[in-house]
């Protein structure tokens, strides 16, 4: 049966507990007990996530709703995302310090009383949200506060904001606790975290990973760009967080490796014709192009297998006759397009139709080139000659 539109969850779809970067395709197997089984990870407000303990052996499975130990008192409501081993590998690929930082208990499972509870917490997020922008506007600070989460409890919150420089906000927390009576943090983020709590659509016309399925944000340099021949551009290769896209690291190996085939890009071309220079080339294609100066034209295009064999020539002292290839056309081919039957053109729709009155002039121009009884062809005016006239008279 499909789940019902409960407000459960409304909540979820609210706090974006559904995402998870990690996916147990083995949840419905019961694995062999081990030290690790009773290990768990809860993921709370879109990418915040936590690692807990059951040591009550309480019998729970992905994606029950739990309440668990919170930050110093009072509790948390998340949702179980992994078990067992996974959590095991997960918190060693965080180099997560067990020592500083020990693992929190599991409670219980969230009751209906947890729930509603927390569910209006989650309600007056956004109006408190307001109220606390109003105050920082108050206070003149120079920070901009993003998000605000609450704890299942509502015993606290954590107000997360972006700064250029460091901010005194001790008596911004002592308005805030009067004001709101609860338990305040201050947690400073990041462009690229502050991206992933607002949420958008980004340029390929998708929500941004950051804020469905990234939990991790590693560091994106110019040279991911320049590896896959990309214009160095801000505007085209910046997210909405103003940083380097996420998204340009996610076939950079791919790239790597397949230019390790590539001679290196540095080294000049020797023949008797001239020296060419290396201009650019094309991944996909396995071709270079590079430019000869003492016979300026169109560009070189050359093979993988060509530019090796005419730098080991070089290498030997020996210079070729010529390069051997064919101008590369610069031109783009017009692109095609069929439709899986084959039957149709994207360019279909081009074709001008002609207008009626055209077709209406054409009509009457041959109304008008018609044949009298006598046998002549009358003029454009509608008249014959007038010789059966003639004979009439």
């Amino acid at each position: 049966m499909g789940c019902s539109n409960c407000s459960t969850c409304e909540v979820s779809e609210k706090r974006g507990s559904a995402n998870s970067t990690v996916f147990d395709w083995l949840y419905q197997i019961d694995a062999p007990k081990s030290e690790n089984s009773n290990l768990i990870e809860v993921q709370f407000k879109r990418d915040r996530k936590d690692f807990y303990i059951n040591t009550e052996n309480i019998d729970i499975s992905s994606g029950d709703w739990v309440a668990v130990q919170g930050d110093r008192s009072g509790h948390d409501i998340g949702k179980v995302t992994m078990k067992g081993e996974l959590v095991a590998l997960q918190i060693k690929r965080k180099n997560r310090d067990i020592e500083k930082h020990p693992i929190k208990k599991l409670y219980r499972i969230a009751s209906e009383n947890d729930l509603e509870k927390w569910k209006n917490t989650v309600d007056n997020e956004d109006e408190i949200l307001v109220k606390a922008k109003r105050i920082i506007e108050d206070y003149k600070l120079e920070m901009k506060l993003t998000d605000v989460e609450f704890q299942g409890d509502s015993s606290k919150a954590t107000f997360y904001y972006t700064a250029d420089k460091r901010i005194d906000f001790r008596e911004l927390i002592r308005e805030y606790s009067k004001k709101f009576r609860i338990r305040v943090e201050m947690k400073q983020i990041g462009a690229r975290q502050e991206a992933a709590k607002i949420g958008g659509i980004g340029s390929c016309g998708r929500e941004l990973c950051c804020s469905t399925w990234m939990t991790d944000f590693p560091s994106v340099s110019t040279n991911a760009a320049r590896y896959q021949q990309l214009s160095i551009n801000p505007q085209k290769i910046s997210g909405q967080c103003g940083r380097l896209k996420c998204c340009l690291n996610f076939e950079l190996d791919g790239y790597t490796e397949a230019l390790g085939e590539f001679p290196s890009t540095k080294i000049k071309l020797k023949s008797k014709e001239g020296v060419a220079k290396f201009v650019k080339l094309d991944v996909f294609k396995g071709v270079l192009f590079y430019f000869n100066s003492d016979l300026p034209g169109d560009l070189l295009e050359l093979s993988i297998e060509q530019v090796n064999k005419i730098i080991a020539q070089n290498e030997k002292g020996e210079t070729p006759i010529n390069f051997k290839n064919y101008p590369a056309e610069l031109k783009q081919k017009e692109i095609t397009f069929q439709d899986t039957v084959g039957q149709d053109s994207i360019n279909r729709f081009d074709k001008k139709k002609k207008s009626k009155f055209k077709r209406s002039s054409n009509i009457k121009s041959k109304k008008r080139t018609v044949n009298c009884h006598c046998g002549k062809t009358k003029n454009p005016n509608g008249n014959c000659d007038g010789s059966h006239a003639n004979r009439n008279n």
